[in-house]
């Protein structure tokens, strides 16, 4: 990859982090990416690019060790899809504007393996493996298998309905 090439991929992925984190709430930047940000204030061409390339070095590196990931807006779509159902602390990593916005509120899988437990409840495992147990008593007229499209969405009060192959929705939580 060219230097010019790194550079452009460099800013272009800052600019798909940064952009949108409007919030008064926005973590502080990295100082690999403040380090870099600052080149852009020197007058002088060739300090600038000086500064550019030992920043861009500097900032492959740290994300080559995974001190600093850089994600761009459909990673994080990716992330929250596979998050859906578990509750988790607010950490403030996928927090903006589209955030509020692009609410994830159901999520359309394939079961890869249902099983009843020793209560008679359903475990569901979904293709991307996350796993589901019914909380509530209703009976489903055709038992889930493997290949079954299932729907999940949320429903009052926090809780989750899940639909198997179109059935009347029974209520979950999700496990892991």
């Amino acid at each position: 990859m060219s230097l010019n090439s790194m550079r452009i991929a460099a800013f272009l992925s800052l600019a798909l982090v940064w952009s949108g984190a409007a919030s008064a709430a926005q973590p502080e930047r990295p100082a690999a990416v403040k380090r870099l940000v600052e080149c852009r204030a020197i007058a002088d061409s060739a300090a600038r690019l000086s500064c550019y390339d030992r920043e861009v070095a500097s900032f492959d590196a740290a994300a080559a060790r995974q001190e600093l990931v850089v994600v761009d807006r459909e990673q994080v779509k990716k992330t929250r899809r596979s998050l859906f159902g578990l509750s988790l602390p607010n950490l403030g990593l996928f927090d903006n504007d589209d955030a509020k916005t692009e609410q994830i509120t159901q999520i359309d899988s394939t079961i890869r393996r249902a099983a009843q437990n020793a209560a008679g409840k359903w475990v569901l495992t979904l293709a991307d493996g996350a796993v589901w147990t019914q909380t509530d008593s209703r009976n489903l007229s055709i038992d889930p298998k493997p290949g079954d499209a299932v729907k999940i969405r949320r429903a009052a009060l926090g809780s989750y309905l899940a639909n198997i192959r179109g059935q009347v929705g029974i209520r979950v939580d999700r496990l892991r």
